[in-house]
């Protein structure tokens, strides 16, 4: 382990903090981790700007560590909101409608409007630290494209990571074929001119070696996503719940919801009223106004806690202070960053998810419980199971070697490998 970083990599990331959501966390945490292993990033993202959620606490990891950020104008729709900060979830329709008019009107994102001035100030930046590197993560798809005009200009190394896929992106909607090409000869060219291909899981892989065939399997890495150790170090303790609890961390949103478990709870109650004051779920993270209206004409209101949006150190806490952790996803191409939070928690997880990646992974643990998604009895049927456990005091924890495997220090450190087979000495 390098103690004095000696290359310096231009980190290109739309979404970085003070900007919050998980989508943010796998590319702080690379950064900071970063310099143990020889690299020194510096980080090119937006100006503040307005987003469902904003937290500034985590860009206090990086103290001391000399990181430098440079934030660049963008002609974006959220600049528009830049003024509100902390912008409202719309609602499901609302979303959907929002996304067929950027998909519409934008390729490869509706983000494209911050390319020229990100690619004037990298070039900048180039200029002043000389890169040994060019990593870029997306989405926004439009960093891949930042990255490929620096690799044509400089022939500089590319790494481009995939937080989750272009193409088949499962809530990505193509309002013509003519759509669908020009984003597959986009994605095409930048995967030509990148040096080494990340992505966060195997289904993602598959995927692009099918699609692309000039892609060889040694073309593409995976690198999961993980969980920071120092996280769950320096979090204080809770006090825990006289309920068994059970806790979800994120948005709902697309083929997210809590419609299901909701009545699944209801059902339990119904059928086993006692039950009523013996288990409780709590919603960490904003909530749409459907699924609060869901929760009251369920009857709920008194076994649901709703948290809001609160930053990350908190959402850690009611983590950790939880006794099931429950996850839901409705397809196999995403990998939600909180599921491995929620292994780095030690936590058995209620896992509504189908066949794939996601479900192998939980296997793994031995500490899961699954449900279909949308399977009202089968996810009554796991809340119970678990909580006959708890009743016996004999809820499982995941194996210690699994969870070993998603530390993010132990991932930056791969990283860090990666690009050592890239970078001259």
């Amino acid at each position: 382990m390098s103690s004095t970083p000696k290359r310096h990599v231009l980190v290109i990331a739309y979404y970085f903090p003070p900007l919050g959501l998980s989508g943010v966390q796998r590319t702080l945490k690379f950064v900071k981790y970063l310099p143990q292993f020889g690299y020194q990033p510096t980080v090119l993202t937006v100006t503040p700007t307005g987003y469902f959620a904003q937290d500034e606490s985590l860009l206090d990891e990086l103290n001391g560590l000399d990181i430098e950020i440079f934030r660049a104008g963008s002609l974006d729709a959220n600049r528009l909101l830049k003024k509100k900060g902390v912008v409202k979830m719309p609602s499901e329709r609302m979303r959907k409608f929002l996304t067929f008019l950027s998909d519409s009107f934008f390729i490869p994102d509706n983000k494209i409007g911050w390319k020229n001035k990100a690619l004037k100030a990298a070039i900048e930046l180039h200029k002043k630290n000389n890169f040994s590197l060019v990593f870029a993560t997306a989405p926004p798809f439009t960093d891949f494209l930042i990255g490929t005009e620096l690799r044509k200009r400089f022939n500089l190394p590319l790494v481009i990571d995939y937080r989750d896929p272009w193409l088949e992106y499962p809530l990505k909607y193509y309002p013509t074929p003519l759509h669908r090409w020009l984003n597959y000869r986009m994605e095409k060219m930048v995967l030509r001119l990148s040096s080494r291909i990340i992505v966060t899981n195997r289904r993602v892989k598959e995927l692009m070696i099918k699609k692309y065939r000039f892609l060889e399997y040694n073309d593409i890495t995976i690198l999961s996503q993980g969980f920071d150790p120092k996280d769950f170090e320096t979090v204080s303790d809770s006090t825990p719940s006289p309920k068994m609890r059970i806790t979800h961390a994120g948005v709902f949103y697309g083929d997210r919801t809590p419609k299901y478990f909701l009545q699944a709870l209801k059902r339990i109650f119904v059928e086993r009223p006692s039950l009523k004051e013996k288990i409780e779920a709590c919603f960490v993270g904003v909530l749409q106004d459907e699924h609060a209206k869901l929760i009251k004409q369920l009857e709920l209101e008194s076994n649901i806690i709703t948290t809001g949006y609160v930053n990350h150190e908190s959402c850690i806490r009611h983590i950790t202070s939880s006794d099931i952790l429950w996850l839901t996803v409705n397809n196999d191409r995403q990998s939600p960053g909180k599921l491995y939070e929620y292994i780095g928690a030690r936590k058995p997880v209620l896992a509504c998810v189908p066949d794939g990646f996601i479900r192998q992974t939980l296997q793994e643990t031995g500490a899961s419980i699954f449900a279909k998604p949308d399977n009202v009895e089968e996810i009554a049927q796991a809340i119970l199971k678990f909580y006959q456990m708890y009743e016996q005091n004999k809820l499982p924890r995941p194996n210690e070697e699994v969870v070993q495997k998603y530390d993010r220090v132990k991932l930056t450190e791969e990283l860090s490998r990666m690009f050592g087979f890239l970078v001259s000495e």
